[in-house]
């Protein structure tokens, strides 16, 4: 006896074609995407979190950092600069971890084009590092 049920239909079985519409048959739209767009955010910060030290560290550091400006005597927009230059950084981190998880998905094979894109995610991530020592240098030596 031969069970279809796990059989698919041509429309299921086509890759998605962003090029064509703009847009991926996924189907959600409205609340529904982005309700799922928040969960998939949470997944890959949650991923991030347990399973990047370096992100861990940059979320004690920054957390300190962000705390520091509400006890300076500084201004709003000082203020301002200072939070948006560690979230920078976060969001470079974040990204950095992406490059490097696909990189060893393709293959944890040394290869030099895998050393150099893991390479520049974390030259990312030192210039925005630099940025937020300047940031917070320039305001508070200002």
């Amino acid at each position: 006896m031969i069970c279809l049920d796990h059989v698919l239909d041509e429309k299921q079985m086509q890759a998605p074609d962003p090029v064509g519409t703009g847009k991926y048959r996924h189907g959600r739209t409205g609340f529904n995407r982005i309700l799922h767009t928040l969960i998939h955010s949470r997944d890959g910060f949650l991923a991030t979190v347990r399973g990047e030290a370096a992100f861990r560290q940059l979320l004690a550091l920054h957390g300190a950092l962000m705390a520091g400006t509400l006890l300076l005597d500084v201004t709003p927009v000082e203020r301002a600069l200072m939070l948006a230059a560690s979230f920078i950084s976060l969001i470079v981190e974040l990204l950095n971890s992406a490059i490097e998880a696909v990189v060893d998905r393709i293959s944890l094979e040394r290869h030099p084009l895998s050393k150099n894109a893991k390479d520049m995610g974390s030259a990312a991530q030192t210039v925005a590092l630099m940025m937020v020592g300047a940031v917070w240098m320039a305001i508070l030596l200002g």
